[in-house]
């Protein structure tokens, strides 16, 4: 599910210049990035959407497991083998992930990437796999398993086979690094919109909030709610078009990386909080977690918020969320 964005754009006077949004739509990392600036002339904004480009195309060149010269694909090569040296950046990186995996028990993980694939969303699936089958697709995942020497700074994945990945992370990561980045060179306002981890800063051009809408999953145009969203991240987890019903029940494609069988219970999760990177972490943790479970975690987290649709297509909501119902 894509979190919907309504961004008003409009010119103001402001230290003598009129100042509007400028964005631009592309495909990056293999999702859609929506990236918007607030600046006084269309020349500066191509420049400071040109900047956030180049910064997410680094991290993907850093990240991603489907380029065979990036590191993240030399930790995975070298899975039982040997311990890879790699840039702070990328350690610190799997670090705060580990973190996040004690943090919820294993249902945030990046070694997901060892998982066999034997559950299909695309409408091929007409049976359940065994619980032998799901049981083994799940044997070389743990974050366990990812050991760290930061005296060496090298990642050791043990097991061999063993992978990791950043699907559930990359996008929210990159999204505070291109917002970091244009902050740094004098941009005032402006989202950066990875398809749905969504990190804002400053205010539209006529000094109101930037909003999010938070859409029903059932009906990409009807609008449960509005939210503000105040130099903070936004993530939304899920897709209602990824999923298959065995015996009236609806499986997801979001897997619990400890067990091998698909979340259910939940629509659509969207997490509030300071950064996209921790927030894109947890959308992923609550929607495995589960209704109850989720809620219960996120309001023992300071500075994190949550909205969840369940099954039954009904907004529930962590304590200190204020919704602002459509008008």
């Amino acid at each position: 599910m894509k979190t919907k964005l309504f961004i008003l754009s409009v010119f103001i006077s402001a230290f003598g210049f009129s100042q509007e949004v400028y964005t631009k739509t592309l495909k990056l990392m293999g999702s859609r990035f929506d990236i918007s600036v607030v600046a006084s002339d269309s020349i500066d904004g191509h420049k400071y959407i040109t900047s956030a480009i180049d910064e997410i195309t680094r991290i993907e060149n850093l990240i991603s497991s489907w380029d065979s010269k990036s590191q993240t694909s030399l930790i995975n090569n070298s899975a039982g083998i040997t311990p890879v040296k790699v840039d702070l950046e990328l350690f610190q990186l799997i670090e705060r992930a580990l973190k996040i995996s004690k943090l919820t028990d294993g249902a945030f993980d990046i070694s997901y990437a060892s998982m066999d694939k034997i559950w299909k969303f695309d409408g091929s699936m007409t049976t359940m796999p065994s619980e032998e089958a799901i049981k083994k697709s799940v044997e070389k995942v743990g974050y366990e398993n990812i050991i760290l020497d930061a005296a060496n700074q090298t990642v050791f994945l043990k097991l061999k086979g063993m992978k990791i990945g950043f699907g559930a992370i990359g996008k929210g990561y990159a999204a505070d690094k291109a917002k970091a980045l244009l902050i740094n060179q004098g941009v005032s306002a402006g989202i950066i919109n990875a398809s749905g981890d969504l990190n804002t800063w400053g205010t539209q051009p006529n000094g109101k909030d930037w909003m999010v809408a938070i859409v029903n999953p059932l009906n990409k145009e009807k609008v449960f709610s509005w939210m503000p969203v105040k130099n903070s991240a936004v993530v939304t987890s899920g897709n209602y078009e990824k999923y298959i019903r065995f015996n009236n029940i609806l499986y997801t494609h979001i897997i619990d990386p400890r067990t091998g069988y698909p979340a259910t219970g939940i629509l659509s999760v969207t997490i509030f909080t300071q950064n996209a990177e921790l927030a894109d972490a947890l959308a992923t943790s609550v929607f495995v977690m589960g209704e109850e479970a989720g809620l219960d975690f996120i309001n023992q987290l300071k500075g994190v918020e949550c909205i969840i649709v369940n099954k039954d297509n009904k907004i529930v909501s962590s304590s200190q969320i204020e919704l602002q119902n459509k008008e």
